[in-house]
């Protein structure tokens, strides 16, 4: 069920601000994707700032759309809006267009579209405002208005057209991550390319996180310097990190200079420790909270459906700040701890402070052995001042032991469970050749 419907003719011209209360610009546009069955998804906004340049804002950087203003999570990137292959404009494009209904009763133009918010947090084009044609011969006459669905109406289609790279993006909305990786890479070298070209940020950056590391460089290298740094932006720090480690150092800093700041600087943190380490294997970006900080709240935080089921486990405790680099660690508090406790019960209360954290420079190993001794899902990760840098989960480890063709691997061919076969057990955990996931 929606929680929240805003239609775009209204949020047009709508103030976007940061969290601070500055202005940052104005809202020009929604930009959304079609999917094959489900209603378009909204990626953005095209936001209007000083000096009339437009930009993107993506809807994940978006915080709240009401009372004629957008807040946003922070600053903005300030390239100009390039619309990407597979994008569509709402106000530009979508309004005017005519449509057919499906009840048969003829056609309708788009006068506006709403948006509406899933309780998940996504946006998607909800209800379409029609306006029928007229029924008077009067100049002064309109047509009468009606609400509709997506699924109730369909736009004109060419006959006997060969299927789009965009519309084979479209059949591929509903795959998972590792199926999506999969499905491109059987593709044609160019197919493959073009329907890279057409698939949102977000999308291709989840299916190169489930790709060999080959494969993301060979995709990675054929796209334009800003479309690659976008997709490093949409990628998690560490699958970034482990990217931008396989380039030439000229190719990683441009990449990097070109990347939003604050993702930038999550990778170089990570980028500076050896591949084998707690630091090369760990997530940047755990779950943060202060002592004072309620049982009510942390279970707010891990609710996100896009937050990783092994970050959302546990919290960290801290002293301020409460952003990698943290204060000092305080501890941790488990998920499971947390449901056995009041809302209202502070953090600082029901810390788990037996739990020793490992220092960046740990050894793969040692991280390994850890996981499994203790039956944890995640381990916090400090530097020598004993602050918070990030943690490693069961699959940053999982991926760091598995070997480089897993994703590949058919348990099925008896010739490949000869082939990769791992070898004898050293201390209780699997030798492998050291590598970034």
């Amino acid at each position: 069920m929606s929680t929240q419907r805003v239609f775009v003719a209204r949020l047009a011209g709508c103030a976007v601000f940061d969290p601070a209360g500055d202005r940052l610009g104005k809202v020009r546009d929604v930009v959304v994707i079609y999917r094959a069955a489900d209603p378009p998804r909204v990626v953005g906004l095209v936001v209007e700032i000083p000096g009339r340049r437009h930009v993107f804002l993506s809807i994940g950087r978006v915080t709240s759309i009401a009372s004629g203003q957008v807040i946003t999570t922070g600053l903005i990137n300030v390239r100009r809006f390039q619309q990407r292959g597979g994008e569509v404009r709402v106000l530009a494009e979508l309004v005017g267009r005519r449509v057919y209904l499906n009840d048969g009763s003829g056609t309708a133009v788009i006068e506006d579209v709403a948006i509406e918010r899933s309780r998940l947090g996504d946006w998607d084009v909800g209800q379409l405002f029609l306006r029928r044609p007229k029924t008077s011969a009067s100049p002064f006459a309109k047509g009468p208005t009606t609400f509709a669905t997506w699924s109730e109406v369909r736009e004109q289609q060419t006959a006997g057209q060969a299927q789009s790279a965009e519309q084979l993006v479209a059949t591929y909305a509903d795959l998972k991550p590792a199926d999506l990786a999969n499905t491109l890479l059987d593709l044609p070298e160019e197919r493959l390319l073009d329907v890279a070209e057409e698939l949102p940020d977000e999308r291709l950056a989840d299916a190169l996180e489930e790709m060999p590391e080959d494969e993301q460089v060979r995709i990675l290298e054929r796209l334009g310097d800003e479309r690659a740094a976008d997709i490093l932006d949409a990628m998690e720090p560490d699958d970034a990190a482990d990217l931008l480690g396989q380039l030439p150092e000229k190719r990683l800093q441009q990449l990097l200079e070109l990347m939003e700041p604050e993702e930038a600087d999550d990778v170089r943190a990570l980028l500076k420790y050896g591949p084998d380490t707690a630091g090369g294997l760990m997530t940047p970006e755990p779950i943060v909270l202060s002592a004072d900080s309620t049982v009510a709240e942390a279970l707010a935080l891990i609710r996100r459906h896009e937050l990783h089921p092994a970050l959302a486990a546990s919290v960290f405790v801290t002293l301020p700040p409460y952003e990698t680099p943290t204060g000092r660690l305080l501890g941790t508090v488990h998920f499971q701890r947390m449901l056995r406790y009041p809302p209202h019960e502070r953090l600082g209360a029901i810390i788990d402070d037996t739990l020793e954290p490992v220092p960046a420079t740990a050894s793969a190993a040692e991280v390994a052995r850890l996981l499994a001794s203790y039956d944890l899902v995640s381990l916090p990760v400090v530097d020598p001042a004993h602050r918070l840098v990030g943690a490693v989960s069961v699959d940053d480890m999982l991926d760091y032991l598995l070997p480089e063709d897993w994703r590949s691997h058919d348990d099925n061919d008896p010739r490949q469970r000869t082939a990769t076969r791992p070898p004898p057990a050293t201390a209780g955990i699997p030798t492998t050749t050291p590598r970034r996931r």
